[in-house]
């Protein structure tokens, strides 16, 4: 028989050895496992003349994996599974799993088995990165912030390889989808093995699946998500277009190298990004997550305004703006996941999660898909403009939630246990 009697609280200090030395195992676990979303971007110009596709069959491929993580990321939360299994088993369950798939690419016969295999790939990735952030907020109380920005800002040095690769060329297609699988499958080996709940775990709860869609009804819950759909109108499309934005710059037109430029600018702009994420968390610690995420979407918003409008400045001042913008693109990333392990039931922190960038996931689609149609249909200009729309609704969230927390929240973990919140009870 369970005691309902309070235990211990652990030391108030997340900042200790044990800790961070467990975000560095999840981290490196994480960015080996998700290396196999990237996997197709690192080769895809060999993809597009070994299958023969077009363009639009090409972006499928990258839309795929969108798309599966979507609909596994709703999975998992709809059924509570994401609450039912611990953060590690499904870690590794997911990334060996997407090993096997991303290999299954050998074996391809043509881009629609590819595709399907692409989107399984997101659906079990699903398992992965939603877990990982659940673990890692299990070691921290203080500085979770900061701790959920490290993670994340590795995943954006990982998004930023297959430019470098691009830029570098000359590896063979086969090679990357097996060298990824391998790294996948060390990451859910990892995950399993040396991987642990940290001193404030989240309760766990059984399949139920209406009580786990239920964590999206909280107020700051809502906030957060609305913030992070709009956080993910823009990222990933600035992302996946910003070299081809730099290709054709008026400053380039003519150049033979200006794909290497290109590809260069774009890997700097997105790799800033890890140190954007180091310093919105640690905005988020000192001042709150949602003023942090709010300044963050302020200044990605102008600068996808700003970057469209210099398209016909000289090219260092173009670079200046990029790399501004891709600074601050995703560091509000980790507070968006951090605000929902602060105001979610705490028994359904992992379906909370879960359904959170499945929504951001479903928005990116969009915005993958209307950048380029509107480039080529009116200007890049009106194209970067657009994006500035999502971080103009997340920002509205983000003061409506701001007003509601006037201090940086605390998260229902933390508090220990009572007549409302003793175990028995958050298992419901």
């Amino acid at each position: 028989m369970t005691s309902s009697l309070p235990t211990p609280e652990p030391a108030e200090n997340g900042n200790n050895t044990a800790a961070w030395r467990a975000l560095g195992v999840v981290a490196t676990a994480t960015l080996l496992s998700m290396s196999v979303w990237f996997s197709a971007s690192f080769v895809g110009v060999q993809l597009e003349a070994h299958w023969q596709l077009s363009t639009g069959q090409t972006a499928m491929l990258t839309i795929a994996v969108q798309l599966g993580f979507v609909l596994g990321a709703l999975g998992t939360a709809s059924t509570g599974l994401a609450d039912a299994w611990s953060p590690q088993r499904l870690m590794a369950l997911g990334a060996c799993a997407a090993a096997v798939s991303n290999l299954g690419l050998l074996w391809a016969p043509g881009p629609f088995s590819a595709a399907l295999l692409r989107l399984a790939t997101g659906a079990l990735l699903a398992l992965v990165y939603p877990m990982a952030l659940k673990q890692v907020s299990s070691w921290f109380r203080r500085g979770r912030g900061t701790a959920l920005g490290l993670m994340i800002g590795a995943l954006t040095i990982g998004s930023a390889l297959p430019h470098l690769v691009n830029a570098l060329g000359g590896l063979d297609w086969q090679f990357v989808i097996v060298s990824t699988s391998a790294m996948a499958a060390a990451g859910g080996a990892l995950a399993a093995f040396a991987s642990r709940p940290g001193p404030y775990p989240f309760p766990t709860s059984s399949l139920r699946p209406r009580v786990a869609l239920a964590s999206m009804r909280r107020g700051p819950v809502l906030l957060a998500n609305v913030g992070y759909a709009g956080h993910m109108w823009e990222l990933y499309a600035m992302w996946a277009w910003i070299g081809a934005f730099v290709a054709a710059l008026p400053a380039l037109a003519g150049r033979e190298d200006r794909h290497l430029i290109a590809a260069l600018v774009a890997f700097s702009s997105i790799a800033i990004g890890a140190i954007g994420c180091l310093v919105g968390g640690l905005i988020s610690d000192r001042w709150g997550r949602a003023q942090a995420a709010g300044l963050c979407l302020l200044c990605s918003g102008t600068a996808a305004v700003a970057v469209g409008l210099l398209r016909s400045a000289s090219l260092s001042v173009v670079v200046a703006a990029c790399l501004f913008w891709g600074f601050w693109v995703i560091a509000d990333s980790a507070q968006f996941s951090a605000l929902v392990t602060e105001h979610a039931d705490p028994a359904l922190v992992g379906s909370a999660l879960s359904l959170q960038l499945a929504s951001g996931y479903l928005t990116t689609t969009l915005t993958l898909w209307l950048v380029p149609t509107l480039a080529d249909a009116v200007s890049w200009t009106a194209a970067l403009a657009v994006l500035a729309i999502g971080p103009a609704v997340g920002l509205a969230a983000m003061i409506k939630l701001a007003r509601q927390c006037e201090k940086p929240p605390t998260s229902p973990v933390d508090a220990r246990p009572t007549a409302s919140t003793s175990p028995r009870r958050r298992a419901l």
